[in-house]
């Protein structure tokens, strides 16, 4: 099987500037949605959070159809689980609501996974919670090097436990060339991340949150400190 060079995708990633544009209403059209259903504060907060999600999936589609390309990311290939993930309070406080919802065999199975990690990289863990993303221009290189996976990888599977809560990051980093290029390289150059569709999602997010906030009742958010405390991903799903 033959794959596209770094010079060939640098072409076709151009037309995305050209063709691709951020359609906010529908991101609005989603909390606007969730805002009028009726369910309860909490329900309606984690249910934007998962459609908000969802729609920057949809979005990722959006740019592979222009670009005419399809990830080359396959199930179980898990070398991009290894990167610092940071997510705001917020995003942990709906993933750990989320994980709670699903059913009990597979919540419990999480939360038994999670209190295992927590001992099985002591070491690595305590290293990487000293690493300062806010002061350290290479943290992502330096908590990478850890080869520390992320707390919801499953070591069996090599899949994610909540794939259909992944925060954003994990969503939006894809790999359009050969596959062996995340194997041989823990910082590949090649690979692709569309950092730009966080936007979108989190002002969407923000607003609904403020809706919530306006109307007297946010449920378990504090809003809005929880919006603007960030961590590891490692820091949140510690129990």
């Amino acid at each position: 099987m033959s794959f596209l060079t770094k010079e060939k995708l640098n072409e076709r990633l151009v037309r995305i500037n050209e063709k691709y544009t951020i359609d906010e209403d529908v991101f609005y059209g989603i909390i606007e949605h969730w805002d009028e259903v009726d369910l309860s504060v909490d329900e309606k907060i984690e249910q934007s959070f998962t459609s908000l999600l969802n729609q920057v999936s949809l979005e990722m589609d959006k740019i592979d159809d222009i670009i005419e390309l399809k990830p080359t990311c396959f199930m179980g290939c898990a070398f991009c689980c290894y990167f610092p993930i940071i997510v705001t309070k917020l995003e942990a406080k709906l993933m750990k609501q989320a994980i709670h919802s699903y059913p009990k065999e597979r919540r419990d199975a999480i939360y038994k996974h999670l209190k295992q990690y927590q001992v099985l990289h002591e070491e690595k863990l305590a290293i990487a919670r000293q690493i300062d993303f806010k002061e350290d221009d290479n943290f992502k290189k330096s908590y990478r090097m850890l080869d520390l996976p992320c707390p919801l990888l499953d070591p069996e599977k090599n899949m994610c436990m909540a794939y259909e809560v992944r925060p954003i990051p994990c969503r939006t980093y894809v790999n359009y060339l050969n596959p062996v290029i995340c194997e041989e390289n823990r910082m590949p150059e090649e690979t692709v991340s569309y950092e730009f569709l966080y936007s979108p999602y989190f002002e969407a997010l923000n607003t609904f949150i403020q809706w919530m906030y306006e109307d007297g009742d946010t449920g378990e958010i504090t809003y809005p400190d929880d919006l603007f405390t960030e961590d590891y991903l490692i820091n949140w799903l510690n129990i």
